[in-house]
This record gives C-alpha cells, structure tokens and sequence, in this order.
C-alpha cells in the first residue's frame, strides 16, 4: 500500500498547505499505515461506514452502509469485503464502480473519538461466484445477498479526534449504563419486597382500600 498523503496530497492541495500554514508538517514523508491488529479490530467491529465514489460526470456519490459487527470482513492485509443487500435499488455505487474503480470508505466510532480513512479499488462480483465468502459475509437472518464489494486496499490514515461529538448506540449505552441500572432495578424489587412482608398493603392499593 501507498502513503496515504502521497494520493491525495495533489499539487493543488500541497499549494493551499503552503499558503495556509501547513505545508512544513505535512512535506516531511508521511506515515505509510498497513492493517495491523489495531486496523483489523477496529474495522471488523464497526456496524457502520461512508463509502464514496465517483459518476461518470465527475460527481461524487457518499453512500452509508450498515449492518451488525464483522459485516465489514477483512479478508487479508490488503482486501476488505461486505455484502451487498437489497435497498433502494437505485444502485448508483455500483453504477459509478462500473466506470471508476477507486473508492474511499470513512469508518467512525464516534464513542471513542475514532476515524479510520481507507483510499481503495472496489469491484462487485456475483455472491453464487464466491460461496465460501459468501458464507463467511452473510448476517444472520438476513436475506441472501445476490452480489460482493471487495475493496482493494490503497491506503490507511488515522484521522484526529477534533470536532468529533460522543454518540452512543443503544448497545454501547447498555455498556456504559446497564449494570447500574439493573443492580438499581434489582434494589427496587429488593425493598419493595422487604415492604411488603411488613405491610401487605403496601404492594397493593386494592387492599388498602379495603381495610
């Protein structure tokens, strides 16, 4: 893989570096990232990404993609995979990747202030062409995807946790805030028992209303 400055540091990009300030920080050679246990971790554990491609036209197309975690698979230290199941069927990503190859995927985790930039060559290829991938992208419950994006690697770069605002899933509230919440619920029940065994009354309105 490349550095991932030396794609996209163009010559306009480095002008505006030079004019703005920047320029000294970033001429120096810039680190060149390959997927390491801590890429591959944070990767196959996201339940979400951005991908971005490009029309024929010139636009640029940013499209989000879900699913539970491991649904972003990294296949080797230079290839990513996910399955590709029904939306909308407008199929603009895979339109744009019949013409233009090359990708950018955009990885969050917004909890830990995290981003992982990846610069790629994607392909779609048919799921009946592949079926131990095919087995190994699936989700559970899902439908059977009909096709494949594989994402040949380009380049990697961590990006700075500046202006990042915490967002929580459920799950990763459940984390933070479940355990407290269910020894609290626990308590309660455990009270409201110790209550009633002195006054059934108190578990239950109706009865004190008929006494």
């Amino acid at each position: 893989m490349e550095s991932f400055a030396d794609l996209m540091f163009t010559d306009a990009v480095a002008q505006v570096q030079e004019a703005r300030g920047s320029r000294d920080q970033y001429a120096a050679p810039y680190r060149r990232i390959d997927i390491g246990p801590d890429e591959k971790l944070f990767i196959e554990t996201r339940t979400s990404f951005y991908l971005a491609t490009v029309n024929s036209d010139g636009w640029p197309y940013v499209q989000h993609r879900g699913g539970p975690q491991g649904f972003l698979k990294v296949l080797d230290n230079e290839t990513l995979a996910f399955a590709d199941y029904p939306g909308n069927r407008q199929y603009v990503s895979t339109g744009n990747l019949a013409e233009e190859a090359r990708v950018s995927l955009f990885l969050m985790d917004y909890p830990r202030r995290a981003r992982l930039k990846i610069l790629g060559r994607a392909e779609v290829v048919a799921a009946k062409d592949d079926p131990f991938l095919l087995e190994q992208l699936s989700s559970p419950g899902a439908v059977t995807p009909s096709h494949i994006f594989k994402v040949k690697l380009a380049a990697l770069d961590w990006n700075c946790p500046k202006y990042i605002t915490p967002r929580f899933s459920e799950d990763e509230l459940d984390q933070i805030i479940g355990p407290q919440m269910r020894a609290m619920a626990a308590r309660i029940k455990e009270l409201e028992a110790a209550l009633a065994k002195q006054d059934p009354a108190a578990q239950d309105p109706a009865a004190k209303d008929n006494t």
